[in-house]
């Protein structure tokens, strides 16, 4: 149960879902930068700030691992980078808060990009509740609890951790900028959420070597060897379990097409919120970025959020 100090009005958070724009990008699957949906946010969200539309944007990447801020300083983040990309991961810092998340077309990124109150900023925390809220209400229909709370064992731990019976399908991270904020989740649809908790193990355990030697041994080396390597290294990192994290398909089914039904599920939930006029008024505010602003923002953010040489 969240403190209280974190919780904010059912009615305001009801209100910040309303009026939302769709922008549903879940069908553009190339293997691209993955750093295109960071960027893109970035910028629509400095468009929200100065007077622009909330949007509501929705994406998938066929195969990328995106690292927190304090995964890229481990001592051997640059070993396990490579690690990855040799397995062809596409690789990433984000510029939000959260940890280390690997993506496929089973996982469903959604960012609610809104604008900062002006009766003044809130309590960070409580904006959590806005993904939160929107989670819930597509989940509803299933009739199964939706928990939040950090869950032990789970990589990208944080006190909104979203569970079914104890186990963890959603993760949720915040960007906020001078007049607007981004609240994004990563929910895991399909597949194995124990494969993808042994994966984000294993990278912990190459990242976090204190010597690089034993971080190249530990990439060609087999898992059974990464518990007491873990342990001698005192670096802080989330330490992930296999049995922490499961995907909605597991957990609930979700019927034949579990991607399908959610992604539906969310745009019912935004589309029920919204009206003609709202709509109207969205739309004309709209300033998509251009392809050239983009890539620039992406450059930027490969600079300012690179791994350092170790």
């Amino acid at each position: 149960m969240m403190p209280a100090e974190y919780l904010t009005s059912a009615e305001d958070v009801e209100a910040s879902l309303h009026e939302l724009l769709l922008l549903d990008r879940t069908q553009e699957i190339s293997a691209q930068d993955v750093r295109y949906a960071f960027a893109l946010d970035e910028l629509l969200c400095k468009e929200t700030g100065a007077g622009g539309p909330a949007i509501c944007h929705i994406w998938r990447h066929p195969r990328a691992f995106v690292m927190g801020l304090r995964d890229s300083r481990l001592p051997s983040a640059k070993q396990a980078k490579d690690w990855l990309e040799a397995q062809g991961y596409a690789t990433a810092v984000r510029n939000s808060g959260g940890a280390a998340v690997p993506l496929d077309l089973g996982v469903i990124n959604i960012s609610l990009i809104l604008p900062k109150p002006a009766k003044g900023d809130l309590h960070f925390h409580q904006d959590f509740e806005r993904m939160v809220h929107l989670i819930r209400l597509a989940l509803q229909e299933t009739g199964y609890k939706v928990a939040t709370g950090e869950v032990e064992g789970a990589y990208c731990p944080g006190d909104f951790d979203l569970s079914i019976n104890g186990k963890k399908f959603c993760g949720i991270a915040q960007r906020r900028q001078s007049h607007a904020y981004i609240v994004q989740a990563f929910v895991i649809i399909e597949g194995s959420g124990q494969t993808s908790a042994q994966f984000v193990h294993d990278f912990y355990a190459i990242a976090s070597q204190q010597d690089s030697s034993k971080a190249a041994a530990l990439t060609a080396s087999s898992s059974e060897a990464e518990p007491e390597a873990m342990q001698e290294s005192r670096i802080s990192y989330p330490q992930v379990t296999s049995d922490s994290t499961a995907s909605l398909q597991e957990l609930i089914g979700l019927g034949e097409s579990p991607v399908g039904t959610f992604i539906e599920a969310i745009k019912r939930v935004v589309r029920e919120r919204q009206t003609e006029a709202g709509m109207i008024s969205a739309s004309a505010r709209l300033k998509l970025p251009t392809n050239e602003e983009i890539v620039n923002m992406m450059g930027t953010l490969r600079t300012r959020y690179a791994i350092e040489e170790s």
